[in-house]
């Protein structure tokens, strides 16, 4: 197969969208890039899996001449979202959906990399199909199984998300954080259940749980920058069972998003400290539980992404847009905090948004961000 027409592409985004599968079981997803990635050029190609993390695959792409390693990341997994969008192709799996684009994110790799199939590349490239990036942390679970050593360890490592935000095709970036990093938020409160008549033997954790909640609060407004920015949501709330019966227990799971990692880990004290503080003044036990895994703040790299920008504004066949820092979380902050690398966005221009059961992307936006990708890396190659 040569390289992947407009046509090719659309056909494999279609395919794909109909098998989603969730973190880490992305087994028809994998099957299915594989054969594609088979079906190209071999001639420089070597393809590489891993026994601890079988839904993955790595392509690695020897250079004419090489002076670098230029690595391309895109997650394959999807979300528990039942479609909605009523389309031809929608997803054959109940309760599963590509409503994050990760399909577009696919097909758009597999456009660069048969491009580069064909066209031998100056610098020798990596390609990582990821699996697990909305849940489980798939970049860190890889990068912890030392996949990236050796000759499989990119020099710079770049990705795209798509944004139904920006037109169909569009390139956005920014210098700094592109995402926000989230750490995970769960908190237990023990005190004593009793007789709704009589508070005085009892220890109400619904009490106490509304005053942490409250408290919580003040941390954004009163400890953090207002013009660095901060979230802590804390969207639910556990306890009791019966409206005549202190509740002696409350839980409470939340979600802080922070765009440095020194900002998340000032969040993450000041709430471990209105715990302690909460716990003193209630006579309570609480347990302040943070779990970030690997996801940490999208940082790109000062160097690489003014490099990105500057050839993206310069090429007139691409849309550029600068880009504000949004407050969701991506996994591949995780691989940006151990190798050099840019983040973007790829515009897909719809009216729902990520995560929607109505997501639709508009398909015209797969091949403009294929063009864009292979000249940028062209063009980084001849530096």
């Amino acid at each position: 197969m040569a390289v992947l027409t407009e046509d090719a592409l659309i056909k494999i985004r279609r395919d794909l969208h109909q098998i989603p599968e969730l973190a880490l079981n992305e087994v028809q997803t994998a099957a299915y890039l594989e054969k594609v990635i088979t079906s190209f050029n071999q001639t420089h190609l070597e393809i590489r899996k891993i026994p601890d993390l079988p839904t993955a695959l790595l392509v690695r792409i020897e250079g004419s001449a090489p002076k670098r390693t230029l690595g391309y990341r895109t997650d394959i997994d999807a979300l528990p979202v039942t479609e909605e969008t009523g389309l031809p192709f929608a997803s054959k799996h109940p309760g599963v959906m590509h409503a994050c684009g990760h399909d577009i994110h696919m097909t758009v790799a597999l456009g660069v990399l048969s491009y580069f199939a064909e066209h031998q590349p100056t610098d020798n490239m990596i390609f990582f199909f990821q699996p697990a990036e909305e849940s489980e942390n798939g970049g860190k679970l890889a990068y912890e199984l030392g996949v990236f050593k050796g000759q499989w360890r990119p020099d710079e490592f770049y990705g795209l998300h798509d944004n139904p935000d920006l037109p169909a095709g569009a390139i956005g970036c920014r210098m700094g954080t592109l995402f926000a990093g989230t750490t995970e938020v769960n908190i237990d409160l023990e005190g004593k259940g009793g007789h709704a008549a009589y508070p005085q033997d009892a220890n109400d954790m619904v009490v106490a749980a509304a005053a942490l909640i409250s408290q919580a609060q003040t941390i954004i407004s009163r400890s953090i920058d207002p013009i660095e920015g901060g979230v802590i949501t804390l969207g639910k709330l556990e306890a009791g069972t019966i409206r005549n019966v202190i509740a002696g227990h409350a839980h409470i799971e939340g979600t802080i998003r922070g765009l440095t990692q020194v900002m998340i880990k000032r969040i993450d004290q000041r709430l471990q400290d209105v715990g302690e503080g909460i716990a003193r003044s209630f006579n309570a036990k609480v347990t302040v539980g943070l779990n970030q895994g690997g996801y940490l703040p999208v940082e790109n790299n000062p160097e690489l992404t003014k490099r990105f920008i500057k050839y993206m504004k310069g090429n007139p066949d691409v849309n550029f847009v600068e880009t504000e820092p949004a407050m969701t979380g991506e996994d591949f902050g995780y691989l940006l905090s151990k190798i050099p690398g840019t983040m973007f966005w790829l515009g897909v221009e719809d009216d729902s948004q990520l995560h929607s059961a109505t997501l639709s992307p508009k398909e015209s936006s797969i091949e403009a961000g294929v063009n864009a990708i292979t000249g940028f890396m062209t063009a980084r190659m001849a530096e």
